[in-house]
């Protein structure tokens, strides 16, 4: 816990459009219709970072809550980085009760490699046994 902030996993208290707004400028899904996002928000299982009840982070996990999940659209707002935020959230993620029977949390970063290494993630063991299929070029 970090004072004056809190993590939710109650949609009611998340802005859809803020989270939008960051999410339309990110390197990861630069251009992002407000309709996309509100898909992607309502077909996962998310997590709302707030600050006096304004959006200042989001998470969210695609998974069936047994067997993988995976994680994706984390930020924090520049403004409220170097706090120890995003570590909380993490930690917050992968012991959530709701996820205690996946086997696997997977993700892609460009950039925050280090983050994730604190929690154990690591270079996929067996590269060559995954897929993908790009229908759309993210990034």
């Amino acid at each position: 816990m970090i004072k004056d902030y809190e993590i939710t996993t109650n949609k009611n208290n998340m802005n859809v459009k803020a989270i939008h707004k960051y999410l339309t400028r990110a390197y990861w899904s630069n251009g992002i219709s407000l309709e996309n996002v509100q898909k992607a928000f309502e077909n996962s299982f998310c997590f709302g970072v707030l600050k006096d009840n304004e959006q200042v982070g989001y998470a969210r996990l695609v998974t069936d809550y047994a067997s993988i999940a995976y994680l994706a659209d984390v930020y924090i707002l520049e403004e409220h980085r170097n706090k120890g935020i995003s570590k909380w959230l993490i930690n917050e993620i992968i012991n959530h009760p709701n996820i205690k029977d996946v086997r696997k949390i997977i993700l892609a970063t460009k950039d925050a490699h280090t983050l994730y290494e604190k929690f154990d993630f690591k270079k996929l063991e067996k590269p060559q046994s995954y897929m993908e299929k790009i229908l759309k070029h993210s990034f």
